[in-house]
């Protein structure tokens, strides 16, 4: 049986045998390397990246066992992360995506049918799904307000009709959560689920981005949307914020500070490679034996190194919800950092469009962007030391 059999069987089981996972994994990492300059030169999106996800049974990893998936950990779902992210980026901040909406369900309010419908057609037909949230006048919503987007009562359900930006990976997209408001004297807003195919959907090639260029996240219009009255999740009044899991509440940084840590493996990677192989003429030897270059690597790695120590303890629930948000500021910032370290050592050839250096270098500039950003980081985590100090 080969490794991506054993990979299959072990996911639709529930189970997971380690050597099997690793080499599956190690495959998708070579395979998405490969394409993946092509498709951030021309920003087209990697369907054929998704068809093998779907193939090895990984679209389906969060999904609970009741409905085909494997129910995965927080720890086994950032070690696939991290090898899609390896591979290509782009492809794995659609993956995380689709894992945090299905590790989450049960704070999503989700009626059970709806929700096996759009479980089982993860796991028996690589359905994707992803929140539409962000929108041209408010911007991103974590920072309050209230969205444009508006779900009316009809007959029979409700009209949905709004613009939303950034809607990561809507070619492959097949459900869409959108955050919208309703009509009601007292306004509630929550997510409705809308299906790709539903009349009304437009999609506006927008996504021209420095990196991340191949995720697909372009605009999306919907005008007078039909959705189902039971479509509507968890509706609340403006400012009700729904209870958080303590526990899940590290996933959202976790797997989005993932992705940045293994671009910055990914550079580091490359820069070893090249400083062996580059041997100057008037050196007469490899790079690599310049102490220079050595401790640039041994920078990169302490880095590399305070990356997972922090990862690890957050997998293991050993941060608090409020923590989690500084894993991802401080893991984002590391990798960062690392990746510019190889790129002041390489001059020249760390920017040419012909190394992967400088395309990991866009990439992990990226992870500045994703919620929550620094500024809110911080100035919660200073609040919360404040509060938390005796008196003296």
């Amino acid at each position: 049986m080969t490794a991506a059999l054993r990979c299959v069987e072990a996911v639709e089981e529930g189970r997971f045998d380690g050597p099997a996972l690793d080499a599956v994994l190690a495959e998708l990492t070579a395979e998405f390397a490969a394409g993946a300059a092509a498709h951030d030169r021309d920003g087209s999106f990697p369907f054929e990246n998704f068809s093998s996800l779907h193939a090895k049974g990984l679209l389906g990893l969060t999904v609970g066992p009741a409905w085909g998936g494997a129910g995965a950990d927080l720890a086994t779902t950032l070690k696939v992360v991290r090898a899609v992210a390896k591979g290509d980026p782009a492809t794995a901040l659609v993956l995380v995506m689709q894992y945090l909406f299905h590790a989450s369900v049960d704070q999503r309010a989700v009626p059970d049918a709806l929700y096996a419908r759009v479980a089982r057609d993860a796991v028996e037909n690589g359905a994707l799904i992803n929140a539409l949230r962000v929108e041209p006048d408010l911007g991103t919503p974590a920072r309050g307000g209230l969205p444009a987007t508006v779900a009316r009562r009809t007959a029979d359900g409700w009209s949905i009709s709004g613009h939303k930006l950034y809607s990561t990976g809507i070619p492959a997209l097949t459900w869409l959560v959108v955050w919208a408001r309703t009509d009601e004297a007292e306004p509630r807003v929550g997510g409705f689920l809308v299906h790709r195919d539903s009349p009304g959907i437009q999609v506006v090639e927008t996504w021209d981005h420095l990196g991340l260029r191949a995720s697909g996240s372009h605009d999306v219009i919907l005008t007078d949307v039909p959705t189902p009255l039971d479509h509507a999740l968890d509706l609340r009044k403006p400012g009700e914020l729904s209870p958080r899991d303590a526990v899940f509440g590290a996933w959202p940084a976790v797997l989005t500070a993932g992705i940045y840590d293994a671009v910055a493996e990914a550079a580091r990677d490359w820069l070893i490679d090249f400083a062996r192989r580059r041997v100057p003429s008037n050196l007469g030897a490899a790079l690599s034996t310049l102490p220079r270059f050595q401790e640039a690597v041994g920078t990169i790695n302490g880095l590399l190194l305070s990356n997972r120590a922090l990862l690890a303890a957050a997998t293991r629930g050993e941060t608090t919800t409020a923590e989690a948000g500084l894993v991802k500021h401080l893991v984002t910032e590391n990798a960062i950092q690392a990746v510019e370290t190889a790129v002041r050592l390489t001059g020249n050839p760390g920017i040419t469009r012909h190394n992967s250096l400088e395309r990991h270098y866009r990439d992990v500039l990226c992870g500045r962007i994703h919620t929550p950003q620094a500024d809110v980081v911080l100035v919660g985590a200073g609040r919360a030391a404040f509060a938390a100090a005796t008196p003296s």
